[in-house]
C-alpha cells in the first residue's frame, strides 16, 4: 500500500486579520493599532531573512483580510548582496518579461506556506515579539484608562485579603486598596463589593501590569461621596472648600453656597439628616461635621471648633497661628479625645490653634505627644488630663505610677511645659519628684525648707 501524502496546511490570511479584528473588538484595542503591530511583526520576519537593508513593502488590509509582501531587487550580472539584488539569469526563468540590467525586480512573498519561507525558529520568534507587543498595548490602554480616572468613585470586588491590603478586581483589572488606604475599624470578607476612590494608577518597572492603588480613607473619597449623596454638590451649587479627616472615627467638612436660598449646612445634612447618614454608613460610622466656610479667619476657626464654645481669637495671618481663649468648662470639648477636635480644625483652616484657658494661659496636652510618646500620651489622657495645666496640677505620684514614667521624664515634661509659660519649677514639687524612689508612697515632704537646704534622706520606718 503506497504511503499516504502528508499536505502541508496553507496559510489562511482572511482567517489572521478575522482573528486580530476579533481581538481588537475584545480587548478594546485600536484596529489601526492593531494593524501597525502586524505589519511591524511581518517586517521582523523579513528583515531576518533577507537582511536590515532588505526594500520591502507590506500591505495589511483589515477590511478585506488580505495581506501582501513585496520584495523589490535591482537586476544584476553577477549579484554580491542577495538582499538588494537578483541573478537576472534568475529572473529569466520566473518571468518572461522583458527585464534589462538595473531593472528593478519586485516579487511577491507568498504566506501559503510560512513556515518554509521564513523557517519555524523565525515564526516562533515572530509569535513572541507579536504577543508580547499586544500585552504592552493591553497594559497602556489600561494604565491610560484608569489614570484618566483618578479621583474618581470605583465599585470593586475584593477577591483575596492579604495583611498588607486588598486585591481588588473592577472589569478584570486587579487594583490595590493598601492597608494604609483603609478606614482602619473596618472588616473586609473575600467577594464583598467595596466602594472605592482611585488614588493614583503607577507605572510597573519592566513588563508589570499598571500599580492601581484605591483609597477609602483620602479625603478625595468623602468629597466625591458628597457628589453622590448631594445633588446641590455635583451641580456646582455648594462647594466642598476643605476636608480634615480621622477615618472611620470622625470628619470636618467646610461648604460654601453661591446661592444665597440654598443654606450650605442644612442641604448636606438632609431632612432629619438623611442625606449625610448615608454618608457615615459608608465611612463605617464615621462621625461628620459639615461647617459652613467663611473667608474671615477667626469666623472660620470659631465654626471649625464647634460645638465648643469660644471667648475670643487672635490670629496672624502671616505665621498662620490662631490663639483662642475658651471657657474653663468648654476646654475639653474644644480639644476633643485625644485631641481630634482641636487637631481636626487645625487642618481644617491651616492654622495652628494654640488653646488658652478662660482663667489663664493653658496648652493643650496634645502639643507634648512627640515628647511623651504616643503610648504615654494615651495613658495620660486617659487619666483625664488634657492640657499643660492639668499635668502640672495633677498628683506628682499618681503621674510617677504611669508604667513607664520616671522621674526623669516627668522632670523633663514639666520644664518643657513651664518654659512655655514662662515659669520656675516649684522646688518642693522638684524635691518630691527626686525623692519619690525613697518614700515607698508616702509624699509627705517638709515645706518649711525655705533656704532650699538640701533634703535629708527619707527612710522607710
Amino acid at each position: 500500500m503506497a504511503a499516504r501524502r502528508k499536505v502541508k496546511p496553507k496559510f489562511d490570511k482572511k482567517v489572521l486579520i478575522e482573528a486580530f479584528a476579533e481581538m481588537a473588538r475584545e480587548k478594546g484595542i485600536d484596529r489601526d493599532l492593531l494593524q501597525g503591530i502586524l505589519e511591524e511583526t511581518l517586517s521582523l520576519l523579513v528583515r531576518k531573512k533577507y537582511g536590515q537593508e532588505a526594500n520591502f513593502d507590506i500591505i495589511v488590509n483589515m477590511e478585506k483580510g488580505d495581506i501582501e509582501i513585496y520584495l523589490t531587487r535591482e537586476i544584476v550580472d553577477d549579484p554580491w548582496d542577495d538582499a538588494l539584488q537578483i541573478d537576472i539569469e534568475e529572473v529569466q526563468k520566473r518571468t518572461k518579461e522583458p527585464y534589462e540590467l538595473g531593472d528593478e525586480f519586485i516579487e511577491e512573498i507568498t504566506l501559503d506556506n510560512i513556515a518554509d519561507n521564513f523557517g519555524r525558529r523565525m515564526i516562533t520568534l515572530a509569535s513572541q515579539t507579536l504577543n508580547q507587543r499586544i500585552r504592552d498595548l493591553e497594559k497602556d490602554n489600561v494604565f491610560n484608562e484608569y489614570n484618566s480616572k483618578v479621583g474618581e468613585i470605583l465599585i470593586g470586588e475584593i477577591y483575596q485579603v492579604r495583611p498588607s491590603g486588598l486585591l481588588i478586581m473592577h472589569n478584570k483589572v486587579e487594583m490595590r486598596l493598601p492597608r494604609e488606604e483603609q478606614i482602619h475599624n473596618e472588616k473586609y470578607k473575600k467577594n464583598q463589593t467595596i466602594r472605592t476612590v482611585i488614588k493614583e494608577v503607577r507605572r510597573q518597572q519592566g513588563s508589570g501590569t499598571p500599580d492601581i492603588i484605591l483609597s477609602r480613607s483620602a479625603d478625595e473619597f468623602l468629597a466625591r461621596l458628597f457628589e453622590i449623596e448631594i445633588p446641590e454638590v455635583y451641580d456646582g451649587i455648594i462647594e466642598i472648600k476643605a476636608i480634615a479627616r480621622d477615618p472611620g472615627e470622625r470628619a470636618k467638612v467646610a461648604v460654601l453656597s453661591f446661592d444665597e436660598r440654598v443654606d450650605p449646612v442644612g442641604a448636606c445634612v438632609g431632612m432629619k439628616g438623611i442625606r449625610i447618614h448615608s454618608i457615615v454608613r459608608e465611612l463605617n460610622n464615621e462621625s461628620i461635621d459639615v461647617i459652613e466656610f467663611s473667608a474671615d479667619p477667626k469666623v472660620f476657626i470659631t465654626r471649625a471648633l464647634s460645638p465648643a464654645k469660644v471667648n475670643s481669637i487672635m490670629i496672624s495671618p502671616e505665621t498662620r497661628q490662631a490663639t483662642i481663649t475658651v471657657p474653663d468648662e468648654q476646654v475639653s470639648l474644644a480639644i476633643g479625645k485625644n485631641g481630634q477636635n482641636v487637631r481636626l480644625a487645625s487642618k481644617l483652616t491651616g492654622y495652628s490653634i494654640t488653646l488658652i484657658k478662660e482663667g489663664g494661659e493653658d496648652i493643650e496636652l496634645i502639643e507634648f505627644r512627640e515628647e511623651l510618646g504616643r503610648e504615654m500620651y494615651d495613658k495620660v489622657i486617659n487619666l483625664g488630663i488634657d492640657t499643660a495645666r492639668e499635668f502640672l496640677d495633677a498628683d506628682v505620684m499618681e503621674l510617677l505610677q504611669i508604667e513607664g514614667m520616671t522621674k526623669e521624664i516627668l522632670l523633663e515634661i514639666r520644664s518643657l511645659m513651664l518654659t512655655e509659660f514662662d515659669e520656675d519649677e516649684d522646688p518642693i514639687i522638684r524635691k518630691k519628684i527626686l525623692l519619690s524612689h525613697l518614700t515607698d508612697g508616702d509624699d509627705t515632704i517638709e515645706s518649711g525648707d525655705e533656704n532650699n537646704d538640701p533634703p535629708q534622706p527619707l527612710t522607710n520606718g
